[in-house]
């Protein structure tokens, strides 16, 4: 019941280090397809059905620097679950 719930932690985590990265691809996506500038510098007008979602698209683009904070975290992450399930495997074969 524990690994399971470390398991969970895990994938979560990791899940959450990579969020940033979809926060940015689905602002690109949505300025490209609706024919917006997009970029750092500052925020740009994109009304899009009356509303603007300029301000949205730039802060989802801006938190692409979370990624800087987040990708080492996940790989750490990544590298503990790698190392848990391993010794899980271990642990399961020694006792056969």
């Amino acid at each position: 019941m524990i690994r399971k719930f470390i398991y969970i932690l895990l994938i979560g985590g990791i899940a959450l280090c990579a969020s940033p990265i979809l926060a940015v691809l689905w602002a690109t996506n949505f300025a490209n397809r609706h024919g917006c500038e997009l970029h750092e510098g500052f925020v740009n007008t994109c009304v899009v059905n009356g509303t603007d979602w300029g301000g949205t698209l730039y802060q989802a683009v801006v938190s692409g620097w979370l990624l800087m904070l987040t990708i080492p975290i996940g790989v750490i992450l990544l590298v503990v679950l790698i190392l848990f399930a391993f010794g899980n495997l271990i642990i399961g074969l020694l006792k056969r």
